[in-house]
C-alpha cells in the first residue's frame, strides 16, 4: 500500500514540473511580445509617462523582473520561485503580487463554481437516472428532455440569452460585476444580497448547461447497469422498485460520475473564462483573460500553476479514495 502511494506522489511532482515547464515556455515562444515595453507604451500614450524616459524604465523593470537574463536562467529562477510558492509580482498590475491578485479573485470563483458544480451534479445525476429507469413515469421523462437538450448549448450562449432577457429586456438582475461599484466586501446582509443578485445569471447559465451533461452521462451509465445480473436478482428477490433503483442501480452507476465530479471540482479554481468575461465577474477566469490580453507572464504562470496543482492533487486523492468507493479495485491491482 505504501509504495504505490509514494510512486503516485512522485508522479504528481513530475507532472507538476512538466506542466510548469510548458507553462513557462509557451507564452514566451508563442507571443514574442515584450510586456514591459507594452505597459510603458500604454502609459506614455495615456500621458502618464514621458516618451523620452521609456527606454530607461523598460531596462530598469526588465532587470527587476529578471527578464534581461538568458532564458535558461529565467527558467531556473521560475522553478525555484514556483516550487517555493513565491509567484512574484504582476507585470501589468505592479506593485501588486500575483498571490494578492489570485487571492482577491479566488473566493469569487470558488463561491460561484463550487455551488453551481454541486447543484448541476446532483440535479443532473438524479435526472439522468430517472430518464434511464424503465419504471419512471412518461411525463417525468418528457419534462427532462428540455434539460438534456440544453447540454448542447455552450455556457456563454445561455449567458447571452439570460443577459438579454433578464438584465436588458426585463431588468430584474444586474448586467455585470460581482457587486455594486464601490461596495466593500463584508459579511453584512447588504453585501451578501448584492453578491447573490449579481451571481444568479452566471450561475444559471452554468447550471442549465452542465446539468444536462451530467444527466446524459448518468443516463448512459444507468442503461449499462440495468441489465446486470445483480439488478435482475434483486428484482427476483422481491425488493421494492425504489430500493432496487437507489441501492443497486443508481449506487453502482454513480462511481464514474464521482470520478468526473472530483475532476470538475479540481477545475473550480480555474474559473469559467467565457462566463466570467461575459458577466465581468471578478473571478479567476476573468483574471486569466486579462493576464493573457496584457501578456502578464507572471500572472499567467501563477494561475496555470494553481490549476496544475489543483488537478494533480485531486487526481491523486481520487486515485486513493476510489478503492473505498469500489472495493473491486485496489492499488495493488493498479500498481
Amino acid at each position: 500500500m505504501g509504495m504505490p502511494i509514494v510512486a503516485r506522489l512522485c508522479l504528481l511532482v513530475l507532472v507538476v514540473w512538466a506542466a510548469a515547464t510548458v507553462n513557462f515556455f509557451i507564452p514566451r515562444i508563442a507571443t514574442g511580445r515584450d510586456p514591459i515595453r507594452e505597459q510603458m507604451g500604454q502609459l506614455a500614450a495615456s500621458g502618464g509617462l514621458r516618451q523620452e524616459g521609456i527606454e530607461e524604465l523598460v531596462r530598469a523593470y526588465q532587470e527587476k523582473f529578471g527578464l534581461d537574463k538568458p532564458l535558461l536562467v529565467q527558467y531556473l529562477n521560475f522553478l525555484r520561485d514556483t516550487f517555493s510558492l513565491n509567484l512574484g509580482y504582476s507585470l501589468a498590475s505592479y506593485p501588486q503580487t500575483v498571490s494578492q491578485l489570485i487571492g482577491n479573485a479566488l473566493p469569487w470563483t470558488i463561491g460561484l463554481l463550487l455551488v453551481t458544480t454541486l447543484i448541476a451534479f446532483s440535479s443532473g445525476t438524479f435526472l439522468g437516472a430517472l430518464v434511464a429507469w424503465p419504471a419512471t413515469p412518461r411525463w417525468v421523462k418528457l419534462l427532462a428532455m428540455p434539460f438534456l437538450t440544453l447540454s448542447a448549448i455552450p455556457y456563454y450562449l445561455l449567458g447571452l440569452l439570460l443577459l438579454y432577457l433578464f438584465a436588458f429586456r426585463v431588468p430584474i438582475f444586474p448586467l455585470s460585476g460581482g457587486a455594486e461599484p464601490g461596495a466593500v466586501p463584508s459579511l453584512t446582509l447588504s453585501f451578501i444580497g448584492q453578491v447573490l443578485s449579481h451571481s444568479i445569471l452566471p450561475a444559471f447559465s452554468i447550471v442549465l448547461s452542465a446539468a444536462g451533461m451530467w444527466a446524459l452521462g448518468m443516463r448512459g451509465m444507468m442503461v449499462s447497469v440495468i441489465g446486470e445480473d445483480y439488478i435482475v436478482q434483486a428484482e427476483a428477490n422481491g425488493l421494492r422498485p425504489k430500493t432496487v433503483f437507489l441501492r443497486y442501480a443508481m449506487r453502482n452507476a454513480l462511481l464514474p460520475q464521482c470520478t468526473a465530479l472530483g475532476l470538475s471540482l479540481a477545475y473550480v479554481v480555474t474559473g469559467q473564462v467565457a462566463v466570467e468575461v461575459l458577466f465581468d465577474y471578478p473571478g479567476i477566469g476573468n483574471l486569466l483573460f486579462r493576464a493573457v490580453s496584457s501578456s502578464d507572464y507572471t500572472l499567467m504562470n501563477g494561475i496555470v500553476f494553481l490549476t496544475i496543482l489543483s488537478i494533480g492533487t485531486m487526481t491523486l486523492l481520487l486515485d486513493l479514495v476510489y478503492p473505498l468507493l469500489d472495493p473491486r479495485t485496489s492499488h495493488r491491482a493498479g500498481a
